[in-house]
């Protein structure tokens, strides 16, 4: 009988991140399950594998997003269009990362967990939660993806229907609080990806009573070269690799480093407290009830000043990437397209001195900006522009424009459940194409930086188009 051997992408994932990790290719199924370690190590596998997931959520996606453009890295030049081909590398590589944490988790729950007898509750609530998290990224950022190696193709309702359930295995086995008000919130993203506004709400307000301050991030080691990319593009690179939409200027860089790059690697945020009034907030305001969606919002602004803000030095950003040369670089004001009265603060002369860094969340909103939001567009109008600005760098936005990526031609080659209507790309009709979400002219003379499109008026004026704004009919 043939020796079955652990792929060297499960074994890869298995390694913890330290340095006396050596990926040995030749290692057999058996000998790793008699590991007396196994289920801790593969827990810190899983870990390692969702970071290099979410680099690859978090470049991909903000690219076809308003939020950056590709000033002049190596990353997709067509994302910004945006173009996504089902035979696109990036398209492909995305996938890859996705499925291979799907099935690292499904091999811990079938084979690892059940094999060590020292596997802790723990150990077995992230598996359950790393599975639920890789069908959640599957649901929201594709426009289908098998279950399972080379298994059905599922919609992203029957994705996101099976994170709730794994979420429901997490939440049972976990003994830690703020891990369980983590998965609760999940299941609060899950219900309202789903359209269902009673459970949203449900699971967003007990997310809310488990944990207010809540805070989940995926960890990066640059010692051992698991970076940070979206760092590397926003900040440590030699050139300035991503460029933000100018009216988002005053939030870049997230994600930043001091003294080496590599001993200071920021981690990416998945779950926080912020996302339990928006959606809460989304679901009233969906009801008609203004008031208390009003309020939601309020208490959002609340929990975002609150959140940690540093000073950085980022006198080297020149946004001199090279693909466009028209950034502007001093103070001036921004107008978000053309019929908005110029607004400052938007833009900052980081030649100045240090600017000011949100690690977590940051807004230009204000409580006197929601009271002035008086019918249903213009709160959800705010509510859109929060989230933008929220979620900014974290790989969030292209789902809330109603853009999917489709299933990749390797897939495809693969996989004779692949239909034809799973290669082609979810891209709404209203979506400005010719890279018009990232347009801009600059006024020098008169110091205003203008916007082609304010992308959150654009979504709420199709606010009933299928693609998005779940809650609303």
């Amino acid at each position: 009988m043939k020796k079955r051997y652990i792929t060297a992408a499960l074994f890869a994932g298995m390694l913890a991140m330290d340095s006396c990790s050596v990926l040995n290719p030749n290692v057999t199924e058996p000998v790793f399950l008699e590991n007396p370690n196994a289920a801790a190590s593969w827990v810190t596998g899983l870990r390692r594998q969702l970071a290099l997931t979410m680099n690859q959520v978090v470049v991909s996606t903000e690219l076809v997003s308003d939020n950056y453009y590709n000033n002049r890295t190596l990353s997709s030049k067509v994302f910004d269009i945006p173009q996504i081909d089902y035979y696109d590398l990036d398209v492909n590589n995305l996938q890859i990362q996705i499925q291979r944490l799907r099935e690292m988790s499904e091999y811990g729950l079938g084979k690892v967990l059940p094999a060590d007898p020292a596997a802790t509750a723990a150990d077995s609530a992230e598996v359950y939660f790393s599975s639920a998290y890789a069908h959640m990224l599957s649901g929201e950022l594709f426009v289908a993806l098998p279950g399972s190696a080379g298994g059905p193709v599922l919609t992203p309702a029957e994705h996101l229907q099976k994170a709730v359930r794994q979420l429901d295995q997490a939440i049972a086995l976990s003994k830690n609080a703020t891990e369980t008000a983590a998965y609760t919130l999940l299941k609060a993203r899950a219900y309202y990806a789903l359209g269902d506004a009673a459970n949203a709400a449900k699971f967003a307000a007990a997310a809310i009573n488990n944990n207010g301050t809540l805070l989940r991030q995926v960890k990066y080691d640059g010692v051992n070269n698991v970076t940070n990319d979206m760092q590397t593009y926003l900040f440590s690179s030699t050139n300035n690799e991503f460029a933000p939409l100018p009216r988002l200027d005053f939030l870049d860089p997230k994600y930043f480093h001091t003294g080496l790059a590599a001993n200071d690697q920021k981690p990416v945020t998945i779950v926080k407290a912020e996302e339990s009034w928006l959606i809460l907030a989304e679901t009233q305001i969906a009801a008609g009830n203004l008031t208390e969606g009003r309020s939601s919002l309020k208490q959002l602004l609340q929990v975002v000043a609150n959140r940690p803000a540093v000073m950085a030095d980022d006198k080297k950003e020149t946004r001199n990437g090279g693909n466009r040369t028209d950034y502007p670089l001093k103070a001036v004001q921004v107008k978000f397209d053309a019929n908005d009265t110029p607004r400052s603060n938007y833009v900052l002369d980081r030649q100045a001195g240090n600017v000011k860094v949100y690690t977590v969340s940051g807004t230009m909103v204000t409580d006197g900006d929601l009271d002035a939001a008086i019918t249903e567009d213009q709160l959800l109008y705010m509510l859109y522009r929060l989230r933008q600005e929220i979620f900014i760098a974290e790989g969030r936005r292209m789902t809330d424009l109603g853009i999917k990526f489709p299933v990749s031609q390797t897939e495809q080659l693969n996989n004779p459940h692949v239909k034809q209507e799973h290669l082609k790309a979810q891209i709404p009709a209203f979506i400005p194409l010719g890279r018009g979400m990232d347009d801009f002219t600059y006024d020098k003379a008169n110091g205003v930086v203008t916007m082609k499109y304010d992308m959150n008026a654009v979504l709420v004026k199709n606010k009933h188009a299928k693609e998005i704004f779940p809650l609303i009919p």
